[in-house]
């Protein structure tokens, strides 16, 4: 049985604390090579962007087609690294809640923990950070969760307006108003994304 079909259903007292360890470090390691596989790609974004100013419009509708394949690529890559986070972030929670396993059955919120829905059991964990934190603060964040109705955003598909955003960078670029460095930035495909799941969260 794999770790994660442990965790259907209530795995509070089930799961051992060297299993969550281990997933814990398999997930860290996982995150740090998609942020430097997204890190490699935003840079061959960035050194198309830079071939791009000054060229003739076909030139630079051709590094348009090439910068729109690195993007798909980005996006993909983010969508799963932000999926992987989210489990990271349920596992060290997790893994804290064992680590005060004993303290924590001798309080009420043990009771919830164990009879909590695990689909909100989920949320919750993956919607607080218990990682440093001493006994009392775990309980006091874990009251307080139950206390509030949480919620997943979703990550949603945004509206593909890249063409626009380069020629735009482009033109700024080519009249002074901005540096290319600068630019790049302004069109990197991680920061578009960060600021659509920035919007969902406000909304």
């Amino acid at each position: 049985m794999g770790f994660w079909a442990k965790l259907s259903g209530n795995s509070l007292e089930s799961v051992k604390l060297r299993e969550l360890l281990e997933e814990q470090m398999r997930l860290k390691n996982q995150l740090a090579i998609l942020n430097k596989e997204m890190a490699k790609f935003e840079k061959q974004k960035k050194d198309l962007f830079k071939q791009g100013v000054g060229a003739d419009l076909f030139q630079k509708k051709m590094k348009i087609m090439e910068i729109k394949q690195i993007e798909m690529q980005v996006k993909l890559k983010f969508k799963n690294f932000n999926v992987m986070s989210k489990q990271y972030m349920f596992i060290s929670n997790f893994v804290v809640l064992k680590q005060f396993e004993k303290q924590l059955k001798a309080s009420p919120i043990w009771d919830k923990l164990k009879n909590i829905e695990p689909s909100l059991f989920e949320r919750m964990l993956i919607n607080t950070d218990l990682n440093g934190k001493s006994f009392e603060n775990v309980l006091d964040n874990l009251n307080g969760v139950f206390e509030l109705s949480t919620s997943d955003a979703a990550l949603d598909q945004s509206v593909d307006e890249s063409e626009k955003q380069l020629l735009d960078a482009w033109s700024a670029v080519e009249t002074g108003s901005i540096n290319v460095d600068d630019a790049s930035k302004i069109v990197s495909t991680e920061k578009q994304m960060e600021s659509k799941d920035t919007e969902k969260e406000g909304s």
